[in-house]
């Protein structure tokens, strides 16, 4: 097998998603060196949404089922999935995933609940985990628990000091920032009140955040939420310093919802915490619009750009 630790793997996602046509138009907008990107998909796929102007090496996944846009179907998440496992089998430098489907990886009978959970699947050794950090330029977010349902949600000191911990090393040996300043939210409203709207803060976060300043970090106590963002919101805005080098949120929406109401169209969804970096849109398949030629490739641009920074 070819050498690719020094390529960029681009995979194409859901084949009746929108991501074979994003991946075309980004490649073809951002009209990178062909020797540094690496394309698995399949032809079939590629020449149903468009034509790539530049000569890129294409790794190919068959793919025998219809290309059918707009349907979630068993077919097109196996061969998602088997485009990731093809990914982490070459092991590149940088993986950028086009959205995927968990249904219809379901109905293939890969039970994962996303992407970063099937890259960790793959590429995690010796306790590795995999983290979800969100971004855009300066303005980042790191995810405390991912897909679950809000009523599985638990926080707990080992979550916090693992998750933590593995922050600090991406910032200090990938972004050469040596002491990264860290925004913790709440999980409750108004950070629990002192235990009236509840405990988590003061018998969980609090003593967890104690000891991750012993070690180092420069953390805050858990902030409400919805006063936390509103100072790196207006700071992106108006382009000038985010606060905070990374807020770091209990759940998905409450971290999410902050950053794509400002940058939707520029965040990229990082993978951290393995030996190599995957980059994602922030959006998913849109099999709405899937085949109509309309998908907006910015978040894609991004998070191939990103893999260049």
């Amino acid at each position: 097998m070819n050498n690719f630790t020094d390529k960029i793997a681009i995979l194409t996602g859901d084949p009746n998603g929108i991501g074979a046509e994003i991946t075309i138009k980004a490649l073809n907008m951002l009209n990178l060196p062909t020797k540094d990107i690496v394309i698995i998909s399949n032809q079939k796929v590629l020449n149903k949404y468009g034509t790539i102007d530049g000569h890129f090496e294409i790794i190919p996944v068959e793919y025998s089922g219809k290309i059918e846009p707009g349907v979630i179907s068993a077919e097109a998440g196996d061969f998602a999935f088997r485009c990731l496992k093809k990914a982490c089998e070459i092991r590149p430098k940088y993986i950028v995933t086009a959205p995927t489907s968990k249904e219809a990886m379901h109905l293939a009978g890969h039970k994962y609940n996303g992407q970063t959970e099937v890259l960790e699947s793959f590429l995690a050794h010796d306790g590795q985990k995999a983290e979800m950090l969100f971004c855009s330029k300066d303005f980042r977010v790191l995810l405390l628990t991912r897909h679950l349902p809000l009523n599985k949600i638990e926080i707990t000191r080992e979550l916090m000091l693992e998750k933590t911990e593995r922050l600090r090393y991406y910032f200090q040996n990938k972004l050469n920032i040596n002491k990264p300043s860290f925004a913790l939210c709440a999980l409750n409203p108004h950070a629990g009140e002192n235990g009236i709207l509840g405990n988590e803060e003061k018998e969980i976060m609090i003593p967890a955040v104690e000891a991750l300043r012993k070690r180092g970090i420069n953390i805050t106590n858990p902030m409400p939420a919805d006063t936390l963002f509103v100072k790196g919101v207006q700071n992106y805005l108006k382009a000038e310093k985010i606060p905070y080098d990374c807020y770091i949120a209990c759940y998905h929406d409450q971290g999410l919802i902050p950053i794509k109401a400002v940058a939707s169209n520029k965040t990229v969804n990082m993978t951290i915490g393995l030996d190599v970096i995957r980059t994602s849109p922030c959006h998913g398949t849109a099999f709405d619009i899937a085949g109509k030629n309309i998908a907006n490739p910015e978040s894609m641009i991004e998070a191939i750009k990103t893999c260049f920074v």
